[in-house]
């Protein structure tokens, strides 16, 4: 905005009475005589205006004669409100005026010029006679303002902040903050600062609560920026306002929000309890999506558990090295994809296997523990290493006790019943015999790996001719019922 002020004006009337008088022959006009009026001084070099008056030296009574009148601005300055008004003669008849005056009478003529400027002149020719010999007397007046004139500009800047936010990410995604303050007026805002003080669960990279930005002097038009990275603590909606101020007060305000999501992984998996040594083992996994965005890129990774072999997988599961990989791609929210995988137990223990999905941004995992028993299989044999003997003579019985199974057997108990055609005579085995009568008792056998055999021996004598029978009973903590054995021995 411009302010025009009037630093010196004065306004100056001049009325000067002119004579005619004969004091050189004009340019250009013979005969002529001109007079020149200096403004204000009376000197050129110090005045204003110039005034001139180019008249006949003589005219002839009833003869049409011309004069001219020239105003001058003598100075480098325009000049306002110029008025010149000139008197005739009261014998001087006007024919024509040119230019034409502002206004008229029968005694005079005024012009209105409203600026003249520096070194400019004003030419005005009037034409007319006079019927009566007589000398002939003009007189002028004129008025006009000067002006001393100087500016000052006057501003108004005015702040203007823009505040841009992604209007949706991720929780684990970071979150620019983009500030922009500009000057849209005119002048400069002096020291402009921006500040935005982040809601709750924003913070930026290195932990503050806001962020300041000293935007220095703005020029009108001119604009900076700073983008600073924030990271959110929590899903949800997150809007604020910063504001931008400069020394003299000018304010503006910028508001944004983002909107905060997180897919969340939710793994389930089940198995048998329990499978025997050397069965296959098939777990059922489900992975399901209960965020509020999408789960993308999903991949789900199953370890092949230690003690186990890869056997198969459904749901274009791919076995590279010792895991089992599926590329799910995209889950919704809400949305689930089950999946199963079989292993080959090898090995008697508790096999853990567990999966884990991984998707942008979101995780899960699940395991599920199968004990891995094996099977104990004893095999009984009962020998007799004499058949047949004669009375009075002895008779061997061996006893062999074979875990043909894949897991020990505990607390193994053998237990002999002689015939009445038979005496006991002695016993040997990995553990002591007591004899009770025609019964033989050996102590529990603690353990018998897999593969591991136990030999008894049961010696007797015949003591009656007949073909008996040698019956031999085994239990075990594995065994649900007794595991029985005969050995027939002729006796003679």
């Amino acid at each position: 905005m411009n302010a025009r002020f009037t630093a010196q004006q004065s306004r100056v009337a001049l009325a000067v009475t002119l004579s005619i008088t004969a004091v050189a022959a004009a340019q250009g006009r013979p005969g002529s005589v001109r007079t020149e009026t200096y403004f204000p001084t009376g000197e050129r070099g110090s005045s204003v205006v110039l005034l001139e008056r180019i008249t006949p030296a003589e005219v002839r009574r009833g003869d049409e004669f011309t004069y001219d009148i020239r105003l001058s601005n003598l100075t480098r300055a325009r000049i306002e409100n110029v008025q010149l008004s000139e008197q005739f003669p009261a014998t001087f008849r006007v024919k024509t005026i040119t230019p034409q005056p502002a206004r008229s009478e029968a005694d005079g003529a005024h012009w209105a010029l409203a600026t003249l400027d520096g070194g400019a002149s004003h030419v005005i020719q009037v034409v007319g006679s006079t019927d009566r010999p007589d000398e002939l007397r003009w007189c002028a007046t004129v008025t006009f303002t000067t002006v001393a004139c100087s500016t000052t500009r006057v501003v108004e800047p005015r702040l203007a902040l823009e505040k841009k936010m992604l209007p949706e990410v991720l929780l684990c995604d970071e979150i620019p903050v983009r500030l922009i303050v500009s000057n849209t007026g005119t002048g400069v805002a002096r020291n402009v600062r921006v500040t935005d003080d982040l809601p709750a669960g924003l913070t930026t990279i290195d932990g503050k609560t806001g962020i300041i930005f000293d935007a220095g002097d703005l020029a009108a038009g001119q604009a900076r920026e700073v983008t600073v990275v924030t990271r959110a603590s929590t899903t949800g909606e997150f809007r604020n306002t910063a504001k931008a101020v400069d020394d003299s007060g000018l304010a503006a305000e910028a508001s944004a929000s983002t909107i905060v999501r997180k897919p969340v992984l939710t793994v389930t998996k089940t198995g048998p309890a329990m499978r025997y040594l050397g069965r296959d083992a098939t777990f059922d996994i489900t992975v399901r999506n209960d965020g509020d965005t999408p789960a993308s890129n999903t991949v789900l990774t199953d370890a092949v558990p230690a003690g186990s072999s890869f056997v198969s997988a459904d749901g274009g599961g791919i076995l590279s090295g010792s895991a089992i990989t599926w590329s799910l791609g995209a889950l919704a929210p809400g949305a689930s994809k089950a999946v199963s995988v079989t292993f080959r137990a090898n090995q008697i223990g508790q096999m853990v296997n567990t999966t884990n999905a991984r998707a942008i941004c979101a995780e899960g995992s699940a395991s599920a523990t199968v004990q891995v028993k094996g099977i104990p299989a004893i095999l009984l044999e009962v020998v007799d290493l004499a058949d047949p003997v004669e009375i009075g003579t002895n008779e061997t019985y061996e006893i062999i006790v074979t875990n043909q199974g894949s897991a020990n057997d505990s607390n193994i108990v053998i237990e002999c019943t002689l015939p009445p055609e038979e005496d006991y005579v002695s016993s040997t085995g990995p553990t002591n015999a007591t004899v009770a009568g025609k019964t033989v008792r050996f102590a529990p056998l603690p353990s018998l790996a897999p593969r591991a055999k136990a030999t008894y021996r049961v010696v007797v004598k015949g003591i009656q001719v007949g073909d008996v029978r040698f019956k031999v009973s085994m239990t075990s903590d594995q065994t649900d019922t007794p595991v029985s054995e005969t050995e027939s021995t002729h006796v003679y």
